[in-house]
């Protein structure tokens, strides 16, 4: 649904985005990542249509923005971090006025205004004022005007700003329902967001792109879990320390009597069937072999520490 291809933008001599690609499929909830001034609004302005790029290319739904905008733009839904509203009209007066602009005749209106307004939540507020909105019923009348022409694609930039805890738990789950049969970026700083609401990441650190993968793949630590008995800690530690690919041994005693060993890994070698063969060999016992998984906060945390950005 969409292919970003080497995608340059410059502002001035700044360099926003240096030769960014990724694809993104049907059905896919792709979480777009990044510190601040990374490139992803650039990115996620390109794909909608309101910045050009310098070089490169991005298609949507087989279409190039460039050459076919308003094509790209008819099949996109667009909630940007801060959005746009006429804050003298009635929430339902934006929602049918966005309707009008979307080309959906009166009938048609009428029927989307109602489930957009149910799946968003904002019943009780649509004959308000949007001016009278807390900041969070402007995001999700916002999120409704995006949903109105039922796009196959939604771009949403910061979905959850303004919300309280229970909101954001309806917009994910909300997220989560798009994602059945939408094709779904969303850009967020809110890290267990992209967790609870997103298949895949896209990681972008000073306009480049640094990771992008199944967020099970991302999270994948290269750490392993050995608890042997206490007695023979000492010759299990070395012991341990000396199978292929461990580059550091960290050991915790535990006061039931035996040590959990934490192996760092150089790769990703299958080191578990190795770390039980020596501790049979040995004849310790064996009460724990697992792998650690780092959080997404871990590795976003590693890729920024490695290029000096913040977040």
């Amino acid at each position: 649904m969409i292919e970003v291809r080497e995608l340059r933008k410059n502002y001035g001599e700044t360099q926003a985005l240096k030769g960014v690609s990724f694809s993104i499929r049907q059905g896919e909830v792709v979480g777009l990542l990044g510190p601040n001034g990374a490139g992803k609004t650039t990115a996620m302005k390109i794909l909608v249509g309101y910045l050009l790029a310098a070089s490169g290319s991005a298609r949507v739904d087989g279409l190039e923005v460039a050459e076919h905008p308003l094509e790209v733009q008819a099949r996109i839904g667009y909630l940007p971090e801060n959005a746009p509203s006429y804050h003298d009209m009635l929430a339902q007066d934006y929602l049918g006025f966005m309707a009008q602009m979307r080309g959906l005749d009166a009938s048609r209106a009428r029927t989307r205004i109602g489930t957009v307004a149910e799946e968003c939540a904002i019943v009780r507020v649509l004959t308000r004022p949007i001016s009278q909105l807390s900041k969070g019923y402007r995001q999700r009348v916002g999120l409704a005007a995006a949903l109105l022409h039922d796009p196959p694609i939604l771009i949403l930039d910061e979905p959850t700003t303004g919300l309280d805890p229970n909101q954001i738990v309806e917009v994910r789950d909300l997220i989560r329902r798009m994602g059945r049969t939408k094709t779904v970026i969303l850009s967020t700083h809110i890290l267990p967001e992209v967790e609870a609401s997103c298949d895949r990441a896209v990681i972008l650190i000073d306009g480049q792109k640094r990771a992008d993968g199944a967020l099970g793949d991302l999270t994948r630590s290269h750490v392993q879990v050995v608890t042997v008995q206490v007695d023979d800690s000492a010759a299990a530690g070395a012991a341990l320390g000396n199978l292929p690919g461990v580059s550091r041994v960290e050991e915790e005693p535990d006061a039931d009597g035996f040590t959990r060993f934490r192996l760092h890994l150089d790769g990703d070698a299958p080191i578990g069937e190795h770390a039980a063969e020596l501790v049979r060999g040995h004849g310790w016992k064996l009460r724990e072999l697992r792998r650690d998984d780092r959080s997404l906060e871990q590795v976003f945390h590693e890729l920024t520490e490695t290029t000096g950005a913040r977040a």
